[in-house]
């Protein structure tokens, strides 16, 4: 079995698993945010249920719309924040202690090695990084998950990714994975499981993993996993709030093809409007003028992009015309940030620093744009009107590009 299938069928109670199959699984974590919640709740109460399965086992975060921008977000945010309460669930986040919700649960020790997870948002499938199953489901699921800790899965089948050698210095997570999506197409791994080995894991930081499991399901993926090792487990360490449980993929393990990637021969890369796969090198896109730039989001605001963007915009100053929005992850970054002198940086070169909130990068507040605008951004999505207009463009980058293009005002690719 892959190591995807080793989860999932220790979790169904099963000795052995294949692609294609239908398994009830049971969850270790049910995660719900400020937009999927309301609707998992209504549906949760529709169906007659009373009582959450396990309030310990259930997150969830404001973090779309928070600080409320308007009456409707106050209003979901308010109907979570009574479902919690109700239900006495542990992990509730809201204004002050939120943060985005695929970087606040790792960071936390929320979810763990070996744990089974499913979330009420596309990119659940972070937790991958962690040695763990986790997907995106909708809003029905989610209460189903609410109400018997248990989920239906069809068992993937996997591609895996050989990886060698070690990123450039002006190269990370982001780089590989848009040059993975580029690769492979936006549905070159649907529904399947992308798995990561080989040497060049060691090289890559828990911050890398866990850009490159975020953005598996623009690739199409059900899920994406990295093997538990040393940087897995000094992570999880004094932070896991349960045991990780540690599973390995079996040595002939049926995958649908093997991918090799000398991390060594990755360059800075752009993925231009409307769709991850049209990636191109940073460099060859010089010539396009920008108007804002966002360095965040689940994808990109952890404490490495901070930094990242720190070495580049200190000392300099944001180009004239440009609006630079940095907003890190979580309250700890942020704090972090503060503490390191990173905001007082941030500032001085021109940029605005907002509270932890998914804000621009689905069109929602902080950094929406007109029409003929084109923002560089470490989010996720470029598809038509993702950021606002739908004759706005949105190119997608790592922090470093991103920084730098924020000081040229053009794209541009950072030097090693």
């Amino acid at each position: 079995m892959t190591l995807t299938q080793k989860i999932l069928s220790s979790h169904a109670g099963l000795d052995k698993v294949v692609a294609g199959q239908l398994i009830r699984a049971e969850l270790d974590m049910v995660l719900g945010n400020d937009i999927t919640t309301p609707v998992a709740v209504k549906e949760f109460e529709k169906a007659g249920f009373t009582r959450v399965f396990d309030k310990d086992k259930i997150s969830i975060v404001l973090d779309h719309f928070v600080p409320n921008k308007d009456i409707k977000a106050a209003e979901q945010s308010k109907q979570c924040r009574e479902f919690a309460f109700r239900h006495c669930v542990s992990h509730f986040f809201d204004v002050g202690k939120m943060g985005i919700e695929h970087a606040l649960l790792p960071e936390q020790g929320i979810v763990t090695a070996g744990d089974c997870i499913i979330g009420a948002d596309s990119h659940t499938c972070t937790y991958g990084a962690l040695g763990a199953f986790s997907t995106g489901v909708g809003s029905t699921d989610m209460a189903a998950g609410l109400a018997t800790g248990q989920a239906w899965f069809r068992v993937p089948s996997a591609i895996k990714f050989e990886l060698t050698g070690k990123l450039p210095a002006n190269c990370s997570g982001k780089d590989l994975i848009l040059t993975i999506i580029g690769m492979i197409g936006v549905d070159g791994a649907l529904y399947k499981s992308m798995e990561f080995t080989g040497k060049g894991v060691g090289n890559l930081s828990m911050d890398d993993r866990l850009c490159v499991c975020n953005m598996a399901i623009e690739a199409g993926a059900k899920n994406a996993v990295f093997p538990v090792d040393e940087v897995t487990l000094s992570y999880l360490d004094g932070r896991s709030e349960r045991k990780p449980v540690i599973y390995y993929a079996d040595d002939d393990a049926q995958y649908d093809k093997v991918i090799g990637i000398d991390l060594s021969k990755i360059t800075p890369t752009v993925s231009c409007p409307h769709l991850p796969e049209n990636t191109v090198r940073a460099g060859e896109l010089r010539s396009v003028k920008i108007d804002q730039v966002v360095i965040g989001s689940c994808t990109n605001g952890r404490m490495e992009d901070m930094q990242a963007a720190y070495r580049i915009l200190k000392g300099k100053k944001v180009a004239e015309g440009v609006r630079c929005i940095i907003i890190p992850a979580t309250m700890k970054i942020y704090r972090e940030c503060v503490e390191k002198g990173y905001i007082t940086a941030f500032i001085d070169a021109g940029a605005v620093v907002s509270t932890p909130t998914c804000g621009p990068c689905l069109g929602g507040y902080m950094g929406i744009l007109a029409a003929g605008e084109r923002c560089i951004a470490t989010t996720n999505r470029n598809f038509v009107g993702r950021m606002g207009h739908v004759k706005s463009e949105v190119y997608l980058a790592s922090p470093m590009t991103a920084a730098a293009s924020a000081v040229t005002g053009y794209i541009t690719e950072p030097q090693e």
